[in-house]
């Protein structure tokens, strides 16, 4: 049996605070599962069920994670089976009711009100997640599909979309080099907001993919590239939805710091990065990236920060984000600091664009200390 509790608070913020969810849910369950290990069954390898509420990773995050740098967490209930082979490939499958975090209003987060989260079968999310043992090159193969399933409560956006997509990977390793490629397919049906806007047929797609090589020296510096792709909607009037849903997806390990900044999203975008890695110290991990922002479609929005021009004319490119990162484990195992700078350098759309934000370039730092215990 495992439990976790979990609270998230704020003190400073105001009536004129961006707050939500995504950074207050003052005292709550996040995990309350049993889980069952019976014996070897005629498959072969080992088998896993567990019951309940529970945070999930899966693959490399981008769709299914437990957040790493949110203040709250993603968390559903329901029952989840892992099969795990003797030659070390897995299948993972799971129906699922995700947690809506409670209270939701303003005026309550601002309080840090005490409401006991809740699920509903008004959103169902089911899966099935496949991993290979390992392959030449000591790479693996991972193929899922997701399935998600929202009524049409005003709240929600009535999605009923189905994900379905594949991961060839190495992982990273000194004296060698190491790769990743993951693409994805989405059919069905949503809308773009909630409320009562009518349903389009959705239909989209995301493709990523880098290399990268780790030296065998002090430090085990590494570089890598990458590019990631996303596909945005192409025609705002054409009763069809193409701009992809990133589900309960992680984004910091790829795009920079989300919270208050935030400001790249895995939906209408086309952004190829270059990152430097080092660990020049046992207990001190350093990076530095740079990535080039492109709008998938121009007729769609920079999603995070909501930025449009419907027409198009402001062309495509939102511009570079620059970000430095220090991680110290001060006692390892219970004592972390984290901290770094990001700069989001504007392109023409992002200075351009009809609700461009007319205060230059965004500059962000933070500072975070994490004790367990």
């Amino acid at each position: 049996m495992v439990a976790e509790l979990m609270d998230s608070r704020q003190y400073l913020s105001d009536s004129g605070s961006a707050i939500d969810t995504t950074q207050v849910n003052a005292v709550d369950l996040l995990q309350g599962y049993v889980c069952w290990k019976p014996g070897p069954l005629f498959t072969g390898g080992t088998h896993q069920f567990q019951i309940g509420r529970e945070t999930l990773d899966l693959g490399n995050r981008r769709l299914v994670a437990r957040n790493a740098y949110r203040n709250t967490i993603n968390s559903f209930t329901g029952i989840d089976w892992l099969w795990t082979s003797d030659g070390g490939g897995s299948i993972r499958s799971f129906a699922f009711l995700p947690v809506r975090r409670l209270p939701d209003d303003a005026a309550s987060l601002l309080d840090n009100q005490i409401t006991a989260d809740t699920q509903s079968f008004g959103q169902q999310f089911y899966g099935v997640y496949a991993t290979s043992p390992r392959l030449a090159l000591d790479s693996r193969v991972e193929a899922y599909w997701l399935g998600l399933f929202e009524d049409s409560d005003p709240t929600r956006r009535h999605r009923q979309l189905h994900t379905t997509g594949s991961r060839l990977f190495r992982n990273a390793k000194p004296g060698h080099w190491d790769f990743e490629a993951e693409a994805a397919i989405q059919q069905g049906t949503s809308r773009f907001n909630t409320g009562l806007s009518p349903d389009l047929d959705h239909s989209a797609w995301f493709f990523q993919s880098g290399a990268g090589y780790t030296w065998e020296a002090h430090g085990t510096p590494r570089l890598g590239v990458r590019v990631d792709q996303a596909s945005g909607d192409r025609n705002p009037t054409d009763g069809q939805n193409q701009r992809f849903d990133t589900l309960f997806g992680a984004r910091r390990f790829e795009f920079g710091p989300t919270g208050l900044y935030g400001a790249i999203a895995r939906a209408n975008l086309r952004s190829p990065e270059i990152r430097a890695s080092a660990k020049p110290l046992k207990t001190i991990e350093t990076s530095l990236a740079h990535r080039w922002i492109w709008l998938e479609s121009p007729f769609d929005a920079f999603t995070a920060a909501g930025v449009r021009d419907a027409s198009g004319r402001s062309g495509s490119y939102v511009g570079q984000q620059l970000e430095g990162r220090i991680r110290w484990d001060i006692i390892h195992g219970n004592c972390r600091l984290d901290t770094g700078v990001t700069t989001l350098f504007k392109g023409s759309f992002l200075e351009n664009a009809p609700n461009a934000n007319p205060n230059g370039d965004t500059l962000y730092a933070w500072v975070e200390w994490t004790f367990t215990f």
